[in-house]
């Protein structure tokens, strides 16, 4: 039997299969089909099993992460929809928080709203802050109002009532009405979604899930039915933000869960590999055909967060802590009106793609430049499957950089990567120097079709000493997603000081939650001793208005004071000070429910025996170097113990490694690439 994980990236569509019984892992990649993103993992699933001899009988585990809901918010794809809110609260999407995107240039915008005005109507329920109802739920015009949304083209209703966290019981009441009267809109109620106070980011956030939902189900429809023309008989699992997995009906109930779905399994991953080699503060590096995803793991820990934009909406949702750029293999490059070179964030993704890989790309990228001086194979990719065109890179290079600019071919194609080096360094201080980390104390764990190519310049940039490159670094998403446990978060609002009473409240407030979680991991089949639990309270300092995360062991009364300790601690590494005189409030409570799955399985074969040297071309180190004739290894062939000294390429399926003149590059007991840098 085996296991695949399946991640959907802009350019390619990778895979990782692993055998149940011997633990073997099998790496594919096809490039993606970003108008129907189901046609290439039914067909790369198809090519995979067929390549590697597996009958799609034989496969119990069909997991992946997708961009599908985020790109449709970024693009603005989504269905018309409508908003249904309590009297006077129809602007709430519109005033936001008062913030602009840009403090200092008036001509950067805030998105404009979801949902149009026009679409935004008013109830007049009410309930009170404690969750007590002051005016109820008027049905007629609620009705009246969804048949006026109806005849306006409206696929979908998102429902947010003032303090509905504390009672959801108008919000569900407008669900049934809704229901009853235009059964086939999707609704989606705040209480549902976000249980949490904060208007603005709970509306926000339900207004995302109603605004994708439609459109996800019918990516699923569409993914499930071509899985099962395949062969394959299990429902596929869809990885969210917060580094778990969920079954098809809950993302078809939640779909802004997956916002941020396949970077989060590169974290995931990244955890579970740091922590089995001995290294537990890592920097992850996730360089691919769009962008650079960074996220920090200390403690072996990765870093969370609540409070997320996506596409300049508030997603308020638990997710792995990542920062993105736009520096990626099909950043183009172009020199701008006043003479200078720019790299990214515009990418050529896919479609058109690179130059050198002629599907139709005309203008020169990051890729393009690797391939020109030499670092990337200069006639094929993804083991011959593949082709490649240098001559039409350097073309592209020398028509539209070099001649503009006056200088060589090499020259600009260097300076290609020189300026994606520094953008990629500097997503790597946003997630460091600027929250008080050191880089020099953490690893790069580098990964991503294009991170091990650009590894070794950024590790010295940021004054970083080793990298470490995973086996098949192009899959390592794909990989993570086997990693990962079976998942979903609980919340209740509190919003109290912290007091004995208050204590009691919210550990009531946690059984709840533990029992909601119990049974929505005994529906998803998840064996009692396969199931855990992980408690966290939202608290702040009496007069604060944002609040942090402190995990903790227990609900009892005894427990209490633990929490206490951990939260002065928790503000304390956050913001270097804490003050223990000063009275807490409670804000929130969260429960993960967890449904573990085996990870032991999920490792490569490291092969014995000498290294196969592949060949050796010429490779374009800069200016100090120039071009320096690199021996060319099969990353396979490396034993446990090889080491080599830079400059020396490795290349794999998936990626490509590159070491630098005078680097040491050694193969760990893991089968992990370390580069002291």
């Amino acid at each position: 039997m085996v296991r695949i994980g399946i991640d959907v990236g802009g350019t390619f569509t990778d895979f990782v299969m692993a055998d149940t019984q011997s633990g073997a892992l099998s790496f594919y990649k096809v490039p993606s089909s970003p108008a129907d993103p189901s046609v290439a993992i039914a067909d790369g699933t198809r090519e995979m099993l067929e390549h590697f001899g597996i009958s799609a009988g034989d496969v119990e585990y069909f997991g992946h992460g997708t961009t599908v809901a985020t790109n449709m918010v970024i693009e603005r794809r989504g269905v018309k929809t409508g908003l249904i809110t309590t009297f006077g609260f129809r602007d709430v999407l519109a005033i936001g928080r008062q913030t602009r995107p840009s403090l200092y240039d008036y001509s950067v915008r805030k998105p404009e709203p979801l949902v149009p005005r026009w679409h935004r109507l008013e109830n007049k329920e009410r309930l009170d802050a404690r969750g007590q109802e002051v005016a109820p739920l008027d049905e007629e015009t609620l009705e009246a109002q969804v048949r006026a949304l109806v005849a306006e083209g409206v696929e979908a209703i998102a429902v947010a009532f003032l303090h509905s966290y504390r009672n959801p019981a108008h919000e569900e009441q407008a669900r049934r009405v809704i229901e009853r009267v235009a059964p086939a809109l999707h609704v989606s109620i705040s209480s549902d979604v976000l249980p949490e106070f904060r208007e603005f980011e709970r509306t926000s956030t339900t207004v995302l899930n109603a605004y994708v939902a439609p459109r996800m189900h019918d990516y699923l429809d569409k993914l499930c039915t071509r899985i099962a023309a395949v062969g394959v008989t299990v429902d596929p699992l869809t990885f969210h933000s917060n580094g778990g997995l969920l079954p098809v009906k809950t993302v078809n109930r939640l779909p802004v869960l997956t916002c941020l779905s396949g970077p989060a399994a590169g974290v995931v991953g990244s955890t579970v590999i740091g922590s089995r080699a001995g290294i537990s503060e890592i920097i992850t590096f996730d360089v691919g055909g769009t962008s650079t995803d960074v996220s920090l793991i200390s403690d072996g820990r990765p870093s969370f967060t609540s409070d997320r934009l996506v596409a300049g909406y508030p997603v308020k949702m638990p997710m792995v802590d990542i920062h993105v750029v736009g520096a990626g293999g099909g950043s183009i490059a172009r020199v701008d009106d006043i003479g200078a070179l720019k790299v990214g964030p515009e990418s050529a993704g896919a479609v058109p793609g690179p130059v050198a890989f002629e599907k139709g790309g005309t203008v020169p990228t990051v890729a393009d430049a690797n391939i020109v001086l030499g670092r990337l194979n200069p006639t094929t990719l993804l083991d011959g499957r593949m082709r490649v065109n240098r001559a039409a890179g350097v073309r592209a290079i020398q028509d539209l950089i070099a001649a503009p600019l006056g200088i060589t071919v090499e020259e600009a194609a260097h300076g290609i990567l020189r300026i994606a080096t520094a953008n990629m360094s500097r997503a790597i201080r946003a997630v460091s120097t600027e929250h008080g980390h050191d880089p020099v104390d953490f690893t790069l764990f580098a990964f991503g079709g294009a991170g091990p190519l650009h590894a070794a310049e950024v590790a010295r940039e940021c004054g970083i000493g080793t990298v470490l490159i995973p086996h098949e670094p192009g899959t390592m998403c794909a990989r993570g997603i086997l990693l990962a446990d079976i998942s979903r978060d609980f919340v209740r609002t509190l919003l109290a000081p912290l007091t004995d009473e208050n204590w009691l409240g919210a550990a009531s407030l946690i059984r709840e939650m533990l029992a909601e979680g119990e049974a929505w991991l005994q529906s998803e089949k998840v064996l009692p001793e396969q199931r855990n639990f992980h408690l966290m309270i939202d608290a702040r300092y009496k007069g604060q208005t944002h609040d942090i995360r402190v995990r903790i062991g227990g609900i009892e009364p005894g427990d209490q004071s633990a929490f206490v300790s951990g939260f002065h601690d928790a503000h304390r590494a956050q913001y270097g000070h804490d003050h223990k005189d000063r009275a807490i409030e409670l804000v929130s409570c969260r429960l993960q429910a967890v449904g573990s799955v085996p990870k032991d399985i999920v490792h490569p074969v490291v092969r014995n025996g000498d290294p196969i040297k592949s060949g050796e071309r010429d490779v374009y180190f800069g200016l100090g170097n120039g071009w320096l004739r690199t021996p060319v290894y099969r990353r396979d062939s490396l034993a446990v113990g090889t080491e080599f000294i830079g400059p020396v390429i490795i290349e794999e399926m998936s990626s490509t490694t590159v070491v630098l003149p005078e680097q040491k590059v050694k193969v760990d007991n893991f089968g992990n690439l370390l580069i002291e840098a």
